[in-house]
């Protein structure tokens, strides 16, 4: 038996359908829109604290990739005010 079909053939858009109804990346993308300066004034205050009170590189450095994949959670697609999945 293949893992695939252990899982079921999509495991993440069974979770989306029980958590949400939607895939998560549109929730994101649709509180991004609603609430644009919530989520700027959140990784602008967490930036300044790690930078303020920080550990070492590679923390700084797993933070960074945190903040680079949720940068592309908004960008490369248009905005659809409440999209729903396939």
């Amino acid at each position: 038996m293949r893992l695939k079909e252990w899982l079921g053939y999509n495991l993440y858009k069974k979770l989306w359908v029980l958590l949400g109804k939607r895939p998560w990346t549109f929730i994101s993308r649709d509180i991004w829109h609603q609430f644009e300066y919530v989520p700027i004034v959140i990784l602008f205050a967490g930036g300044y604290y790690y930078a303020t009170y920080g550990g070492d590189l590679l923390d700084l450095l797993i933070k960074f990739t945190i903040g680079y994949i949720l940068g592309h959670f908004f960008w490369g697609r248009i905005y659809i005010k409440g999209q729903q999945g396939k």
